[in-house]
């Protein structure tokens, strides 16, 4: 089957290839950044694989900046995004969501002035309370342009530098298969590629990924709904409610792990609600980790994600841990959580 974007099985690099062909003034900085990316893609799913015979599963009796207790898993995909980036010249900053400051890559600060200057935001591995029962996982990127020249070094100088705009965004899936989604704006769409594990390539399977207008899901961890806000609660009531005109109930599908239940709703079309609640009124998901990176994917594909009452992609964080309420997935399902919560609590 041949799409806009390419045949059905095109491997990851001719598909960048040419899909470059299109812009005369591409310098081929973003191929080369999802090329780094794959590659630590592959090398995560690889260890994923057989997690369970390698003595790398539960906790590493380390902590990360949020004192939240890290996976051995979680430190190894860290490193393993850290060293996709090391010798590549285009990035010489990256910031995980596990880490305080951002990681200087001195390898490619000589070169960055002349080389187009990105900085990656990563989760590294999305849903780590899910490996001890072999469920499925994920990694969440985010690529931003940096202004100015000379090493980043602290987190201000960080958030001082960086672009609003993601240039290029997207995720892994981690299950029976790996897969691969990203975006490079509005216009180029979102795409899709399964990793052949056979010939360690990731092969176009989705071209031009579009979510449904309206889902048939909603997810979201309903063991807090008491201490959520009003609004939203009142929401979820309502997609729990009997209205066959309306195609409700809707079904519940809630993995624990944010990238997995995002993708199924980019895919199969639903919401995903993850609120402020009391203890934690300023939400639970990280912004340049989390939100924002899925926000550009599930935008890209014509769906919509607010915090309540912003678009998600334009919040620029005050600090680089920010945290933000995630409401994301089909666009009418979306706007009608938003006419909810304009409406009062």
């Amino acid at each position: 089957m041949t799409t806009s974007y390419g045949t059905i099985g095109t491997r990851l690099h001719r598909h960048l290839f040419e899909t470059e062909r299109r812009y005369p003034h591409a310098t081929g900085e973003l191929s080369a950044l999802l090329s780094q990316l794959a590659l630590a893609g592959k090398r995560i799913a690889r260890v994923l694989s057989r997690a369970g015979l390698a003595e790398v599963l539960g906790p590493s009796g380390v902590t990360d900046v949020e004192k939240e207790r890290l996976q051995k898993l979680d430190t190894l995909a860290n490193e393993i995004f850290l060293e996709a980036f090391a010798y590549g010249q285009l990035v010489p900053t990256v910031v995980t969501e596990h880490m305080d400051l951002p990681a200087r890559l001195p390898e490619n600060e000589t070169v960055a002035a002349s080389a187009g200057k990105y900085v990656v935001f990563v989760d590294p591995l999305d849903g780590a309370s899910n490996l001890d029962i072999n469920g499925a996982v994920g990694s969440i990127f985010s690529v931003r342009r940096i202004g100015g020249s000379g090493p980043i070094l602290s987190e201000a100088e960080l958030l001082a530098r960086i672009s609003q705009q993601q240039v290029v965004a997207g995720y892994f899936v981690y299950g029976p298969a790996t897969m691969l989604v990203y975006t490079a704006g509005p216009k180029s769409g979102v795409q899709g590629f399964t990793l052949d594990p056979g010939i360690g390539e990731f092969l176009l399977s989705h071209s031009d990924v579009r979510i449904p207008r309206r889902g048939p899901y909603y997810a979201c961890n309903e063991g807090g709904l008491a201490a959520w806000p009003e609004a939203p609660r009142r929401f979820v009531e309502s997609l729990r409610a009997p209205d066959p005109s309306r195609g409700r109930p809707l079904a519940t599908r809630y993995s624990g792990a944010l990238v997995v239940d995002v993708h199924r709703i980019l895919l199969r079309g639903g919401v995903f609600l993850s609120p402020g609640a009391d203890v934690e009124p300023d939400g639970k998901l990280r912004l340049m980790y989390e939100a924002a990176p899925l926000a550009a994917v599930v935008e890209a594909a014509g769906g919509m994600a607010i915090d309540g009452t912003r678009r998600i992609v334009s919040i620029f964080p005050e600090e680089n841990q920010q945290r933000t309420p995630l409401y994301i997935g089909s666009r009418e399902d979306v706007e009608e959580l938003e006419r909810e919560i304009a409406a009062g609590g």
